[in-house]
């Protein structure tokens, strides 16, 4: 099927790259951006148009095609152009550890860590005592040791990491034994099957998935046997008719046979979070007190730092980790070095670390405290003076996340917002469209906020972003 008359003359009136590039530039202020950005975003501003006039016919606007609107759409594309990919959002979901939202914020002291040492040269791996080369573990060695009770400690990248480069020092072609039940696959198809092959390990499964005993352990233990690995099955629970069998007795089974016993804590924490109401999960010191050989968890989930696997056991153990030529490709650099070593420093005085450390604050967080958060975001979006626009107070839980305490649910107080004319769903929308996008949730046709994970200061920005919602519609 041809084009229309009309289409004919509305594709011969769209402007040239080139002159449309020059007016933009001249009339728009946009002095000062690449050529690169300014020659792209015009080209695409036609090429929509060009879409838009063949996939429209005659219905396409010629509004489009005046002088105004031409530089605005240059304008719009050369902002988007120009603006960072990563940036900062409102998390207002309620879920305190998000992975798709960067899971844990730093703690102020981190965040100042970094800024001083990323931009200045460091003692990375330089022993200022003696003036040779040094370790960048012994950054944080001490205090990870100090910390958790453990006699040595290093750092990788991550707990996928910290785990590969575990199984793969301990047991690459030798046999290690898990509970059936423990065999977890976690957020972006992690699983402990998958990173034994990978790893070199000989995966064998021992139990039922809902009752494993020790015995079936030890009927599995042979000369072959490399390890003994415990996984904290931190994203999901099993109910029920249930037995497994603790870390202190499989570290007596290993000294019975000579074989060595890791813990793969997961998301592991330092701080008792049941003494503020929360779910009792094992922490790193219990698990180091057992006499494990090795443990490994994350340092950006229940520890409330930067991504990083953090090992943690025998200094025999993680002497030989440390020699492992995979350490190298897994090392972490010296801005996470930096914000790592200041958030465990706050564990010295644990109601400091809760005090200070964002996401321990987040967790234990009173419902009082919510209320009154909520409270007065709900006063801040009536004060806009427009009647469309109604809220409600709605004890909903938070959650954790991050894959940690799946079945704890956090009581908080939330606002629940509805706007006349506008769907749930468009406001949801046109919320991830601010800037900066505020994140949150819906629920029974409302948009919904919890507070628990909103910044004091965040609130204006929320408030902000109504207004032009509001203003648009």
């Amino acid at each position: 099927m041809g084009l229309s008359a009309r289409q004919q003359d509305l594709l011969r009136r769209i402007p040239g790259v080139d002159h449309l590039l020059e007016r933009a530039r001249a009339e728009r202020g946009l002095h000062g951006i690449p050529r690169t950005v300014l020659v792209n975003s015009a080209r695409r501003v036609v090429e929509a148009l060009r879409r838009s006039i063949l996939d429209n016919g005659d219905r396409f606007s010629e509004n489009r095609l005046s002088d105004a609107a031409l530089l605005d759409a240059v304008a719009d594309r050369v902002d988007r152009e120009m603006a960072f990919n990563l940036k900062r959002v409102v998390n207002a979901t309620g879920v305190v550890i998000h992975t798709n939202l960067g899971r844990s914020l730093l703690p102020r002291t981190a965040i100042d860590n970094v800024a001083a040492l990323s931009g200045r040269y460091s003692n990375l791996e330089f022993d200022l005592a003696t003036g040779r080369r040094g370790s960048r573990y012994s950054a944080v060695e001490d205090i990870l040791c100090e910390v958790s009770g453990a006699e040595a400690g290093m750092v990788v990248n991550n707990n996928a990491g910290a785990v590969l480069l575990a199984l793969e020092t301990l047991a690459r072609g030798r046999k290690v034994i898990v509970s059936r039940g423990e065999l977890v696959e976690i957020g972006g198809s992690f699983r402990i099957p998958d990173v034994m092959a990978r790893s070199g390990g000989i995966l064998t499964e021992v139990g039922a998935t809902n009752r494993t005993h020790l015995r079936d352990y030890e009927g599995a233990v042979d000369a072959d046997t490399a390890l003994l690995l415990k996984v904290h099955k931190s994203n999901y629970s099993v109910v029920g008719f249930t037995a497994e069998v603790s870390l202190t007795d499989l570290v007596a089974l290993g000294k019975q046979h000579g074989v060595r016993v890791m813990e793969d804590l997961g998301s592991g924490m330092f701080i008792d979070f049941s003494k503020y109401g929360l779910a009792r999960e094992p922490t790193v010191q219990d698990s180091v007190a057992t006499g494990a050989d090795v443990v490994t968890f994350s340092g950006d989930k229940l520890l409330g730092g930067p991504q990083a696997g953090l090992i943690v056991g025998k200094k025999d153990v993680l002497d030989a980790i440390k020699k492992n030529p995979i350490t190298r490709a897994l090392r972490i650099d010296k801005m996470t070095l930096a914000a790592l070593e200041s958030t465990l420093r706050l564990y010295r005085d644990p109601e400091e670390a809760v005090a200070t450390i964002p996401t321990l604050r987040a967790l234990t967080m009173a419902y009082e405290e919510l209320k009154q958060r909520a409270g007065r975001l709900s006063e801040d979006l009536a004060g806009l003076g427009d009647d469309r626009l109604t809220t409600v107070l709605l004890d909903l839980p938070s959650r954790v996340g991050g894959g940690s305490l799946p079945l704890q649910d956090l009581p908080s107080r939330c606002v629940g917002v509805e706007i006349a004319g506008i769907s749930a769903n468009a406001v949801e929308s046109a919320m991830r469209a601010h800037e900066p996008p505020v994140i949150g949730r819906i629920e029974d046709d409302r948009f919904i906020m919890d507070p628990r994970t909103v910044g004091e200061d965040e609130t204006p920005l929320i408030r902000d972003a109504f207004r032009r919602l509001l203003e648009r519609a």
